[in-house]
């Protein structure tokens, strides 16, 4: 169920999810493990970025570049599947490692995929940044300054494109990001230019990470057992998925089910931060001033329940919910 709050994000989603519950279990993944997780959620990062950037194109009426970006993409979930069996869902995390080992003969074919991808992606950000076209539909559009970015709460390439050098993989490290060396990319523009390049350039440092994380992966297994009864506690998690920081809070009670859990989604923290992009801006550049946040309504979606009689409102809460779906189900089962 975790891995299915975002088709692009599945990765972090459940990296984040395994990170908190083994927090709460007292129980570390295998180092090879660790590597593993960091190579799927750079491959995760560079398919997300590559399929932002040409949406980007496509929403300033550039469809060729969108076309092109979109075949050589196929190579990233070429390799997904190579690794996982699955394009999409990869279903590689489990509590305490992941579920499937990468063999010397996967290594090989994904460094020459990589190769190939980061040829053609250096070609498309020569586009980028000499196209008329590009420049002239993103260069000074939707302005979100550093000071505005951090009231607001903006994260990931966002944050990141207004200058502020902030990267939970760098300042807070998890899986293999304290054991493998790459560079937070950061640009000053603070317009949807700057989110396009930001993006660009941290494909090209995926490409790396995954690299250097496939010539040193450790030896050793890939998961270890870990009971199926969560003892109560509570434990907050952080990954930088890649639209900015995500982050998930898990309640237990000692059995197989969490007492409460919570997300906290990238879109969901970068929303605040386009009102401030649009102010001053044509109607024509709302598109791809909404687009340079890379949204997933989906993830950003939040449900209230409300309950009219003819002499009373109430609003429900989630927790509220649950409580009376209880009471229901008990007075419905028991005996007359």
């Amino acid at each position: 169920m975790i891995e299915r709050i975002c088709g692009l994000c599945s990765h972090s989603h459940t990296t984040c999810y395994t990170q908190v519950i083994e927090e709460i279990l007292d129980v570390e993944a295998p180092p090879r493990a660790e590597f593993i997780r960091t190579i799927i959620a750079e491959l995760e990062r560079i398919h997300s970025h590559s399929l932002w950037i040409g949406l980007a194109a496509h929403e300033i009426g550039f469809d060729t570049l969108f076309m092109y970006v979109w075949r050589d993409r196929e190579i990233i979930m070429d390799l997904l599947e190579l690794i996982s069996g699955k394009r999409i869902h990869h279903s590689m995390n489990t509590i305490g490692g992941v579920d499937r080992d990468i063999a010397p003969e996967i290594i090989n074919r994904t460094k020459k995929g990589l190769e190939s991808f980061k040829e053609r992606m250096e070609y498309y950000r020569k586009i980028g940044t000499t196209e008329r076209t590009v420049l002239k539909r993103t260069a000074q559009i939707g302005i979100l300054h550093p000071g505005d970015a951090i009231a607001l709460c903006a994260v990931g390439p966002t944050l990141r494109a207004s200058g502020i050098k902030h990267d939970v993989r760098a300042d807070d490290p998890y899986i293999a990001y304290d054991e493998i060396p790459f560079n937070v990319i950061t640009y000053d523009g603070c317009d949807v230019l700057s989110r396009l390049l930001t993006r660009f350039d941290e494909v090209l440092e995926s490409v790396n990470i995954i690299r250097y994380a496939l010539d040193h992966l450790p030896e050793g297994k890939t998961r270890v057992k870990v009971r199926r009864w969560v003892p109560e506690g509570e434990a907050i998690g952080r990954v930088e998925a890649p639209r900015g920081e995500l982050i998930h809070y898990a309640k237990t009670d000692g059995t197989t089910k969490p007492n409460r859990y919570k997300v906290r989604t990238p879109t969901l923290g970068n929303l605040p931060s386009v009102c401030e992009m649009l102010i001053g801006g044509y109607i024509a550049d709302i598109p791809i001033v909404l687009a340079g946040i890379d949204p997933c309504f989906a993830c950003a979606d939040r449900m209230i329940f409300i309950e009219e009689s003819k002499d009373k409102r109430w609003v429900w809460s989630g927790e509220e919910l649950r409580r009376h779906a209880k009471e229901w189900h008990q007075k419905e089962s028991s005996p007359p």
